[in-house]
């Protein structure tokens, strides 16, 4: 428990000597803990899955105690609301990771809401009719493709 306890302790000192300066916002998504590696985080913010402030962010802006962010994790539409609490580079414990951040009130009813009525929601998978095509169907779908050309495709231009 003692190491626990030390690493705690210093990642509690490394987060209050970089609030006043920020840390990058890739780097700070992984020491909080919303994505498993910088690189995974990267790339959430590159497809605009994470916003600061209600503005496109890139994975080098900086983050500072006060800003909110808006993010976006897995299957789900909705985007979690958090208001940062402290900043750090360092990936420590969850305990501690959970201290950087306060999630609000209204997203995690949402999300609450979006998660209790998934189950009822409407399965892709199930839109399939009869699976994937044999290799016999694969045949008569290229040999339909190759003969149906329009007449469009023929006239010139």
């Amino acid at each position: 428990m003692k190491t626990h306890h030390a690493t705690a302790q210093r990642a509690a000192e490394s987060a209050k000597a970089q609030e006043s300066a920020g840390v990058r916002l890739d780097k700070w998504l992984w020491a909080a803990r919303f994505y498993k590696t910088r690189s995974v985080a990267g790339e959430a913010i590159e497809k605009g899955r994470v916003m600061v402030n209600e503005q496109l962010a890139k994975a080098s802006r900086t983050v500072r105690v006060g800003d909110m962010l808006a993010v976006r994790q897995g299957d789900c539409p909705l985007a979690r609301r958090i208001l940062v609490k402290g900043v750090s580079d360092t990936r420590g414990p969850a305990p501690v990771a959970q201290l950087l951040y306060e999630e609000t009130e209204e997203s995690r009813c949402a999300i609450a809401a979006w998660t209790a009525a998934r189950p009822y929601q409407a399965d892709p998978a199930q839109s399939i009719e009869q699976g994937r095509p044999t290799k016999s169907d694969r045949r008569k779908l290229v040999e339909w493709q190759r003969w149906s050309v329009s007449l469009d495709d023929d006239a010139p231009q």
